[in-house]
């Protein structure tokens, strides 16, 4: 059964990649969005995210990922696999999931 959850990740460095749950939990569905009050933009992605590698959101943007539209062998991921990173200190990203 799905649920939903939801939480706020502080980049505390800029530059300095912030992984967003230790949890192993499958995402079905995730949206990230960039804090409006944020300095700079932000990054989402994966372990090696950065400003050259990663999909990068202006300050109140967001973006909707599916897992299934990532990978054609997977419908779902570790939330443990997301990541986010910022070009200022102190800005935030928050996202909404649904796992299983």
């Amino acid at each position: 059964m799905a649920r939903a959850i939801s939480d706020s990740v502080d980049v505390p460095s800029a530059t300095t990649r912030v992984q967003i749950s230790t949890k192993k939990e499958q995402v079905m569905a995730i949206t990230f969005k960039a804090r409006a009050g944020n300095s700079g933009n932000v990054y989402v992605g994966g372990a090696t995210v950065s400003a050259a590698s990663g999909f990068e959101l202006a300050p109140g943007n967001s973006i909707s990922i599916d897992p299934s539209q990532v990978s054609a062998r997977d419908t779902t991921v570790p939330l443990s696999d997301f990541y986010v990173d910022a070009a200022s200190s102190g800005d935030d990203v928050d996202f909404f999931a649904l796992v299983k």
